[in-house]
């Protein structure tokens, strides 16, 4: 289960774009609450703080409170809306949940055990298939990351799907053929040519064709 995160946020007393923009004036990013049979409440984060948890990764399978107005709200975020010239977050979605809530996520794919990863001792190199696997969970079952250890792997294997232990309340949005995560490549073998010995073997080449010219 993911930690809940606390987000800090204001309450924004009006809607629309017109609102939105005087936020975005005032140094804040505009995001909404919806969700679970509740009124949206309109709220907005410091960018900072939003930016921290975008860069953190994995911002779309994280569960955050927010508190706005003497009121906590568990969510989870949906939506961002960027500038198309700076890329920046504008406009930010969060939706509200209950006990039944179940969504489809996608949990990053973190690595152990490549240090005693036999392949990748041997000069085998990692190709990493899918650096997220979707799955359907309940919120406050999302797991941060699936753990891949790679302890007994050679060159050659694959890193499949039903190898991979995932907690017992998600359940894989792909259930019809045993996908490859990951997998052990050979190493690439670079050749390389020694120029001064071939123009050394060139020379003797030469020499001899003379002595054989003069015989």
């Amino acid at each position: 289960m993911a930690d809940i995160i606390s987000l800090a946020a204001e309450p924004r007393e009006r809607a629309g774009k017109g609102a939105a923009r005087a936020t975005r004036r005032a140094g804040r990013i505009p995001a909404v609450i919806y969700g679970n049979k509740e009124t949206p409440s309109m709220v907005s984060i410091h960018p900072i703080d939003l930016m921290h948890q975008i860069r953190g990764g994995g911002f779309f399978s994280k569960v955050y409170e927010i508190e706005a107005d003497g009121k906590k709200h568990r969510v989870l975020p949906r939506d961002i809306q960027l500038h198309p010239v700076t890329d920046q977050p504008i406009h930010v979605d969060f939706m509200r949940f209950s006990k039944t809530t179940r969504l489809v996520v996608e949990v990053p794919v973190i690595f152990v055990g490549e240090e005693e990863c036999p392949g990748l001792r041997q000069g085998g190199v990692l190709n990493v298939v899918r650096h997220a696997i979707e799955m359907r969970a309940s919120p406050d079952s999302i797991p941060e990351s699936v753990e891949i250890d790679l302890s007994g792997y050679n060159v050659g294997d694959s890193v499949h799907i039903s190898s991979v232990t995932l907690p017992g309340d998600v359940e894989l949005t792909i259930t019809d053929r045993d996908f490859t995560v990951a997998t052990i490549a050979a190493p690439s073998v670079n050749i390389e040519i020694d120029e001064t010995g071939a123009e050394e073997g060139e020379d003797a080449e030469a020499t001899s064709a003379e002595e054989t010219s003069e015989e």
